[in-house]
């Protein structure tokens, strides 16, 4: 149920108190805004009168946001933001029946985007909208409907789909070795590359080979991407995923740092909170996912 109108303050006035709390001055609001300083001015005090509370406290000429009044412009500015990614998923999809999908960007970008025009042929009607985020994430603070989640059931109030496990190699430059090594303990003697999102890949990589390690140093990524580069240009070893280590080696630009099959570290899931589990766009996309999900499975297998 929406607020009585008087508790709903107008957009313009809501765009003056953000911009002065970001920007710390009515003037420069007004020049964000292409208003004048006045009629910022008028904005704010139309939205004190109408809230009842102090939100500015003025000294001479300057405006300088109470405690109260920045509070009220960060929850503003979430707002509007929401409503800004609203318009704009309007304009991108007028029919409707699009799904705001957050994606881990290796496994998006590689396993996912490929996979992508199947969707799209199939479902002509929606439209999937992508963006990239690092762990952790949170639906709380993003625009996403769903999102690829890696890692363990650890959140509360979202439902999973279990997708496929997380398979990594260890891989490098063709001239970081004379051959593939046969014993775990020999990568120790080479620099050795980390994910800071998951900086523990390699001791947990090392325990499932019964090599006890901790604390182990090197150069760490942000993004897979960037860490694939370094392998390739012999900075170190690499812990990839096998759907980005694989077609890195077949086209010989890494090969294997160990002799032997893939470790499992964990599991992708879609995850979605439960308050968007009744739609549309997303159950006939978790339907799909689930879909190419077997048929990789059924290829592996045979």
């Amino acid at each position: 149920m929406i607020a009585q109108r008087r508790f709903l303050p107008s957009i313009s006035s809501l765009l003056a108190l953000e911009a002065v709390d970001r920007l710390g001055s009515a003037s420069a609001a007004a020049e964000d805004l292409s208003l004048t300083q006045s009629a910022v001015s008028h904005q704010l005090k139309q939205l004190e009168a109408q809230m009842g509370v102090d939100l500015i406290s003025r000294d001479q000429m300057r405006l300088h946001l109470t405690p109260s009044g920045a509070e009220f412009a960060r929850e503003a500015r979430f707002l509007l933001g929401r409503l800004a990614q609203a318009s704009i998923k309007l304009r991108a999809n007028p029919r409707g029946g699009g799904l705001n999908l957050s994606i881990l960007p290796a496994f998006g970008l590689n396993w996912l985007a490929p996979r992508l025009k199947d969707f799209v042929s199939r479902n002509p009607d929606i439209t999937i909208n992508l963006q990239t985020h690092n762990l952790p994430f949170s639906f709380d603070t993003s625009q996403a409907q769903a999102a690829i989640h890696y890692g363990a059931r650890d959140w509360a109030g979202v439902e999973y789909l279990p997708l496929m496990p997380k398979y990594v190699l260890p891989v490098c430059a063709p001239g970081l070795l004379e051959a593939p090594l046969s014993r775990p303990e020999g990568l120790l003697g080479y620099p050795l590359l980390h994910l800071d999102s998951h900086p523990d890949s390699w001791e947990q990589w090392f325990g499932l080979h019964g090599v006890e390690v901790s604390k182990l140093e090197g150069m760490l990524f942000d993004q897979s991407s960037t860490m694939t580069q370094a392998a390739v240009h012999g900075l170190g070893i690499a812990l990839l995923p096998t759907f980005l280590a694989e077609d890195e080696i077949a086209q010989g630009r890494l090969c294997l740092a160990m002799e032997g099959a893939a470790t499992s570290l964990g599991e992708y899931f879609l995850v979605w909170p439960e308050a968007e589990a009744g739609g549309a766009a997303l159950a006939r996309f978790r339907d799909w996912l689930r879909d190419q999900v077997g048929q990789d499975a059924r290829a592996r297998r045979e």
